[in-house]
């Protein structure tokens, strides 16, 4: 990641199981007032997740999707935290 301005690192965790660890160009997640898109470089934030699915976007990859319950999201900097 160290020299990608375009990408942030990101991390789906829920106890006992990380189901994406690594540089994301985008992750789009259900968050409890509405759809949000992370960045790089996102303005810090925290909200919580309603049931629905996230969307990773890698740099040379097909999306990857997540299906969720429910979640917190924690962002800031150049990193994201999803736990689940």
């Amino acid at each position: 990641m160290a020299g990608n301005q375009n990408t942030f690192h990101l991390t789906i965790a829920s106890v006992g199981e990380t189901r994406f660890d690594g540089a994301a160009v985008s992750a789009t997640l259900p968050g409890a007032s509405g759809e949000l898109t992370i960045l790089a470089h996102h303005e810090p934030i925290v909200t919580t997740l309603k049931p629905g699915t996230i969307t990773v976007r890698e740099a040379d990859a097909e999306p990857k999707q997540f299906k969720i319950d429910s979640g917190i999201l924690e962002c800031s900097e150049s990193r994201a935290i999803v736990l689940l």
